[in-house]
């Protein structure tokens, strides 16, 4: 299962110097002027999990093997982005086609850094970029909307419902609100988002780029732009993109330390991986052999036999058994043999609710 997050904002806030930070990579060109990015920059990123270090040094594989995330650079919007301003539309699809948004917002002043809006507010220039997305999902949902009218006189099965709750939904947008505060969260609902992918309908996580100086420490930037999500649901995360980097260069241990000397726990990649991952609901569960240990994503709450058809669909469809041993108790039993003595291995069926960090092995029918 791969994870793809798109990374929004004004021009000049930051977003190329942040996709070279998390990317560890520096192909994004970054430059003190508006659109210098303008293809979408991908990248696929290994996710940062301590815990397969930990199992490696068990099991010595020959390899250690990652789950992914893409991260999407889309170019600066500005307003009237819906309206082909700017670049325009062709970044806004770039945009639906990623399971969450990263949008960075500017939390730093620096008179060398021009802005577009002539000042740094992250309150306004978030709410410049979530209109947009708004008035792009109305002209999308208007668009369906006229389908289903068709549909509806044709006595197509369900357009009536799905009409319906369309309007309902168009209504809400045009009061400037997201459709993930749109409260008729049913059936219908769901299946309208999943076929239009409606940016305002994604999960958003903020990230504040701030100065070295307010790494700690929030300053008034942060702490306005913080009070504003709270009340939309959305997590905000600090980031000096300059500082992370400046850290490309550096060995993991290198980067450790630097982080440490900072006061700083984690790099923004792995705040960034894990605040994704809640809320995408995700969870990581584990293989381990001597060819190799890996990392697999599935959804939180699938089930054995669903989580072993991301190795193979055959293993789904063959499903007999699923050996199961937790993390911790793998560790602590130092490997699969001591895990089995102890009795922390158990036989799980069909009904087993995968857990984060399991180490699995299946059995299953060719």
């Amino acid at each position: 299962m791969s994870l793809s997050v798109g990374i929004v904002g004004l021009p000049n806030v930051g977003k190329s110097t942040t996709f070279n930070a998390l990317t560890r990579a520096q192909n994004a060109e970054s430059a003190n002027y508006p659109f210098c990015t303008i293809e979408p920059n991908k990248a696929v990123v290994p996710v940062p999990d301590h815990r397969l270090k930990e199992l490696a040094k068990i099991v010595n594989p020959q390899k250690i093997i990652r789950s992914n995330i893409e991260f999407v650079d889309i170019a600066g919007l500005v307003a009237g982005a819906s309206k082909g301003e700017g670049l325009g539309n062709k970044f806004l699809s770039n945009i639906r086609e990623t399971e969450m948004i990263l949008h960075i917002v500017r939390c730093f002043d620096d008179e060398n850094i021009t802005h577009v809006a002539g000042s740094v507010d992250p309150v306004r220039d978030v709410q410049i970029i979530e209109t947009e997305l708004i008035l792009a999902d109305i002209e999308q949902l208007s668009k369906k909307i006229e389908k289903l009218t068709k549909g509806v006189k044709a006595n197509e099965k369900g357009a009536k419902e799905s009409l319906a709750l369309a309007n309902e939904l168009l209504e809400h947008l045009n009061q400037n609100n997201s459709a993930s505060s749109f409260p008729n969260k049913n059936e219908v609902y769901h299946a309208l988002i999943k076929e239009l992918r409606l940016l305002s309908a994604k999960e958003v996580i903020y990230g504040a780029n701030v100065d070295e100086n307010s790494l700690l420490e929030d300053n008034e930037f942060v702490k306005n732009l913080k009070e504003f999500a709270a009340k939309s649901g959305h997590e905000v995360i600090k980031l000096c993109s300059k500082i992370e980097e400046e850290m490309i260069a550096l060995s993991d241990e290198e980067n450790y330390e630097f982080l440490k000397s900072l006061g700083v726990e984690r790099s923004g990649l792995e705040v960034v991986i894990r605040t994704a991952f809640s809320k995408l609901n995700l969870i990581s569960y584990f293989t381990a052999g001597q060819v190799e240990v890996r990392s697999w994503t599935i959804q939180r709450g699938w089930k054995a036999p669903k989580a072993a058809s991301v190795i193979h669909n055959d293993f789904e469809k063959g499903f007999i058994k699923a050996e199961v041993i937790s993390y911790e108790d793998y560790i602590a039993c130092k490997g699969e043999s001591g895990a089995k003595e102890a009795g922390k291995l158990r036989l799980e069926g069909k009904d087993y609710i995968v857990q984060d960090g399991d180490v699995m092995h299946f059995r299953f029918n060719v």
